[in-house]
């Protein structure tokens, strides 16, 4: 228990410390560490974890510079990277932070490290403008992603890899999809307006924030008005575009965004499916909010025996489960926990769901194959193996969105069943 004032820096800076520590040692940041800290310190505490879980590398290369030999105090170095990110991000206050991180010391290893953590962070604001400039120098630290993955960027993409590296560097932007059975979209951007929230249309019912906000601000968002979702996500509903009426499957559907989406669009008999009941109860605790039905269970989609009842669906959405190469802005964590034998194990299990999920296409009915990867093993490659096997798909539509500023990375490919 911490003897810290959970409203100081101290409190924040040691909590991210813990957080940090332990996604270094493999743990998910869904696992829900950040709902365990103080909730008046919570969004100080996610900046921290979050700003600096993005810059994977770059705590190190300075670090490897101000330290003499490595330290064995795990959450004592993870210390050091989040309040060197505070340094460089809040340098108006750096004496201030230095303070603060000290205290936060005093609670780590019976407090033997402070006078450590003291004298690094001072040798890093007298040397900062110099350890900078080497750092720019050095391609994978200033890159802030694994070398593997780095790698793969290069391959996938020659032209486009440093801006898919800025942009999953960066914090993401923050976008909403009005409701439309509850009212349209320019009658809720008007309600944003009215509450000072700028917003921009995009997509059919879209908007983006100019600046992102706790869901808590958004006017209606408990009476299910509006939802958070990325544009590149709001993709899905109208590339798979099932008429309504249409027996239609989302056989990943957790958190259930895109589940919505299709049923924000049109009437459908729609079976929402995931693999664990807990990702299902935020399926339809989504639902119950935005005030739509759909049959929710939990089930392995891939084995069709546990769940199939051989009625053929008119239209399945398969966002499958994948490196999230394309989102690791909103998630960080994946720059620590992804190794590059993740690629090919992730294509494996993508196979599998959709040589199972196949089976269940109605002749000429469709499946919108999706991932939040910019990885090919995954994407492009991944279906063209698929039409190799299956003689009775064909590609009716393939987009690959690498993330910019105004959305994420997703990949999509329509797939339509001969007759």
């Amino acid at each position: 228990m911490s003897r810290l004032p959970p409203d100081s820096l101290a409190y924040a800076l040691l909590q991210a410390a813990h957080i940090h520590a332990a996604v270094a040692a493999g743990q998910s940041l869904a696992d829900g560490q950040l709902a365990r800290v103080d909730a008046g310190a919570r969004p100080a505490v996610q900046d921290l974890v979050y700003g600096s879980l993005r810059r994977y590398g770059r705590g190190d290369f300075l670090l490897g510079r101000l330290l003499s030999h490595p330290l064995t105090a795990e959450e004592v170095r993870c210390l050091l990277l989040v309040t060197l990110y505070r340094l460089e991000t809040r340098p108006d206050a750096a004496h201030t932070v230095v303070d603060q991180a000290v205290r936060a010391a005093g609670e780590l290893a019976e407090g033997r490290f402070s006078g450590l953590v003291n004298g690094v962070l001072r040798n890093f604001l007298r040397r900062e403008a110099e350890l900078l400039a080497a750092l720019a120098a050095d391609p994978l630290a200033s890159s802030q992603h694994p070398d593997w993955w780095l790698a793969e960027l290069q391959r996938a993409h020659p032209e486009a890899w440093p801006a898919i590296v800025a942009a999953g560097n960066a914090p993401p932007p923050m976008a909403l999809r009005v409701n439309l059975r509850r009212g349209t979209r320019g009658e809720y951007r008007d309600r944003l307006a009215a509450e000072g929230i700028v917003a921009d249309p995009v997509d059919e019912a879209g908007l983006m924030l100019a600046r992102p906000l706790p869901v808590e601000r958004l006017p209606g968002f408990a009476a299910g008005l509006v939802s958070v979702q990325d544009p590149g996500a709001q993709r899905a509903a109208g590339l798979l575009d099932p008429r309504p009426g249409s027996r239609v499957l989302d056989a990943c559907a957790a958190p259930g965004g895109k589940t919505a989406h299709l049923l924000e669009r049109a009437e459908l008999d729609l079976l929402a499916m995931d693999l664990k009941p807990s990702r299902c109860r935020r399926v339809t605790s989504n639902l119950e909010r935005l005030g739509l039905r759909a049959a929710v269970r939990a089930a392995d989609c891939a084995r069709l025996d546990t769940w199939w009842d051989g009625r053929a669906f008119d239209a399945v959405l398969a966002d499958v489960p994948c490196t999230a190469s394309g989102v690791v802005r909103r998630h960080p964590d994946s720059k620590w926990l992804r190794r590059a034998e993740d690629i090919g194990s992730f294509a494996t299990t993508q196979a599998r769901i959709l040589d199972a999920l196949w089976q269940v296409v109605r002749p000429g009915g469709k499946l919108l194959y999706a991932t939040c990867s910019v990885f090919p093993a995954e994407n492009g490659e991944q279906v063209a193996r698929f039409l190799e096997r299956q003689p009775q798909a064909s590609r009716r539509h393939e987009e690959q969105l690498l993330p910019t500023a105004e959305h994420d990375g997703f990949y999509y490919c329509l797939l339509e069943k001969s007759a």
